[in-house]
């Protein structure tokens, strides 16, 4: 969680699978890596299902990524699940001065040598974006994890439907759902739709507003995210945030960001109205809903923890 160190994670677990919470799941960006808290939850936490959405597929090399997601599922059996995806050219290239070179290419090599390595084959194999020679993990977890796929628009979406445990969707309104899960029509019994939805605990509606432009801002205009909201049909709402974007002009398109789009992307209000908006994305195809809190002044964490719970709670503070 934002803010808090790794220690204090401990008290987070216990909170989230105190009021009900099924799952855990991290990010990774510039806070601490993926992999890290969710080991120590997995010694606090021997019941909650544990989950990287997502861990770039280009920062760490496939053996790299492959033994790190098999020590996540030694010690977590059966509770595992690896979210892979793009990333984006800052994290890729500006902060880790990589190559991000056919993004959806890559990332779909890294989902098939994963798939290979995590069995326990030997992978000896030239992918069309890399080489692996001879790899087999020395201990291959006795129970895979799952692979899940960030997946925005149609050609990732596809081939996490044909080839991946689950999907993890991001950066959008529960009204979009439908639209995203018809891509997802050929998936397999038992697959899942993760969906990672922002929640800025407050009934300040102008604080949450200003807090969610500035994040709409920073990430729909990067360009997989923008090309998804054309996809999505919000060329006309997008569209002057995009073009005083380029522009150089980021206080112009800080205020062109619609109220109305901040409202169905970064949930707020009460407890009981967050909730509800919630439900609407699992009425619509989500199977899990992954609440990524977007701090508010007054609000204490763990309270707005408890608050959005399944059971429910009265306040944020």
């Amino acid at each position: 969680m934002t803010g808090m160190s790794l220690p204090d994670h401990e008290r987070v677990t216990a909170t989230a699978v105190d009021a009900g919470y099924t799952d855990l799941w991290t990010s990774e960006v510039n806070g601490f890596d993926a992999f890290t808290p969710l080991v120590l939850a997995a010694g606090w936490t021997p019941s909650a299902r544990l989950g990287t959405a997502i861990v770039p597929a280009f920062t760490r090399g496939p053996a790299l990524l492959a033994m790190s997601a098999a020590a996540l599922a030694e010690v977590a059996p059966g509770r595992a699940v690896i979210g892979i995806g793009a990333s984006s050219p800052a994290i890729v290239n500006q902060w880790n001065g990589l190559d991000f070179t056919d993004p959806f290419g890559h990332t779909r090599d890294m989902l098939r040598f994963l798939r290979k390595a995590l069995a326990g084959e030997l992978v000896d194999e030239e992918f069309p974006s890399f080489r692996v020679q001879r790899f087999k993990l020395e201990r291959p977890p006795e129970q895979p994890p799952l692979l899940h796929l960030a997946a925005l628009r149609p050609g990732m979406l596809r081939l996490a439907a044909a080839e991946a445990d689950g999907a993890i969707l991001n950066w959008l309104a529960a009204s979009d759902v439908p639209k995203v899960t018809a891509e997802l029509a050929g998936a397999p019994d038992g697959f899942d739709v993760a969906a990672r939805i922002f929640v800025c605990p407050t009934t300040d509606v102008a604080y949450a507003r200003t807090a969610g432009k500035r994040m709409i801002t920073a990430y729909l205009t990067v360009g997989a995210y923008a090309e998804f909201h054309r996809w999505l049909g919000r060329e006309a709402e997008l569209g002057p945030v995009w073009d005083a974007w380029a522009a150089g002009d980021r206080k112009g398109a800080l205020a062109a960001v619609p109220d109305d789009l901040v409202d169905a992307l970064v949930l707020h209000g009460t407890p009981a109205e967050v909730r509800a908006k919630l439900t609407e994305y699992v009425a619509n195809g989500v199977q899990t809903p992954v609440i990524a809190l977007v701090p508010a002044p007054g609000t204490e964490p763990l309270a707005a923890v408890r608050a959005l719970s399944p059971a429910g709670g009265d306040s944020w503070s």
